[in-house]
């Protein structure tokens, strides 16, 4: 099978090699299955520059976190039937990724993909909606007619939290940079949106909200987005840590946090029981039934253009979520 491969720590264009590899056997918990389309987001590309903590830690590696396909053979214990589709997460992190025309699936991590979601989708729908409803949901408690502030509102993962968001009943206020990709997020969601690039954050926020400032910010960028978004909060806010797309996490200040009286959590699916997982599915995926929630992906590559992929990714270049498409040319 045709596979990306990592060799050594740089950019992804000097580090990745498409190689002819051996399928990988799937391993207790674990399950082979044929990739029809994987999604690409910054995680892999900090895996490419070897600053990715979840990543594998040595030797080479095929990258590639969420992907939607077909199940070919089930390891032990995983229930999985042969020619079934799934949506899943994979094992990344033993460096069996999903760039790469077959992977394996973390059977944890798998999901039935709703009938009317295309392949494109699918692979653009895990972790960026359940990690949404997590951290809006079961982290962040956010309520009907409060204020919800998304940063990163143009990327894939804000995108979804202003879907979601809006969805639920909330205010969705998004950050992004440029009118092009404000215009952006408001298509996805938010109802009102702020150019990081036009001036300062908090300022634009507190006039939005008439003084009173926001209920919860969804943070995945981190850096000076975060400190922009702890001036700008109501009493009883609460932050929500995502990630780090920014290169540098959250600069959480624990005497502001007291002085404000806000509350910063963090939120990650990996750390609830599939019990839990199953069930926020059941409720994301009547959503999309509905209507409710909409696609972040908005660009495909083939297989052979990641690394092209990837380069418009680091760039800022994209906006929403950006996927390969495993059945193009």
């Amino acid at each position: 099978m045709r596979a990306w491969v990592v060799e050594g720590s740089g950019a992804p264009g000097e580090v990745l090699r498409l190689t002819d590899r051996d399928a990988p056997d799937p391993r207790e918990g674990t399950f082979l299955m044929e990739v029809r389309a994987v999604g690409v987001g910054l995680p892999d590309v900090f895996m490419c520059r070897g600053v990715y903590p979840l990543g594998p830690s040595e030797g080479s590696f095929t990258p590639g976190q969420e992907v939607c396909g077909t199940v070919v053979e089930a390891g032990a214990g995983v229930t999985l039937e042969s020619g079934q589709r799934v949506m899943a997460v994979t094992s990344f992190q033993t460096g069996d990724g999903g760039f790469a025309e077959q992977c394996l699936g973390l059977a944890g991590s798998a999901f039935t993909v709703p009938g009317s979601m295309d392949d494109d989708a699918a692979a653009g729908f895990l972790i960026p909606y359940h990690t949404a409803w997590i951290g809006l949901v079961r982290r962040g408690r956010l309520a009907i007619a409060e204020t919800l502030l998304v940063l990163g509102a143009a990327g894939g993962t804000g995108a979804a939290a202003s879907s979601l968001g809006a969805a639920l009943g909330a205010r969705v206020i998004g950050v992004a940079g440029g009118p092009e990709r404000c215009e952006v997020a408001a298509s996805f969601g938010a109802h009102q949106t702020v150019d990081h690039r036009a001036g300062d954050i908090a300022a634009a926020v507190m006039e939005l909200t008439d003084g009173r400032g926001v209920d919860m910010v969804y943070d995945p960028v981190g850096g000076d987005a975060y400190t922009a978004a702890t001036r700008c909060v109501a009493r009883d806010a609460r932050i929500v840590l995502i990630g780090f797309a920014s290169g540098e996490w959250a600069p959480v200040n624990v005497r502001h946090m007291v002085q404000r009286n806000y509350s910063v959590v963090g939120a990650i699916p990996s750390r609830f029981s599939r019990e839990e997982r199953q069930a926020d599915h059941r409720e994301l995926s009547a959503l999309w039934d509905a209507g409710s929630i909409n696609s972040v992906v908005t660009a495909s590559y083939r297989l052979e253009e990641l690394p092209e992929a990837m380069r418009a990714l680091e760039s800022r270049e994209v906006i929403g979520r950006v996927v390969l498409d495993l059945t193009s040319g």
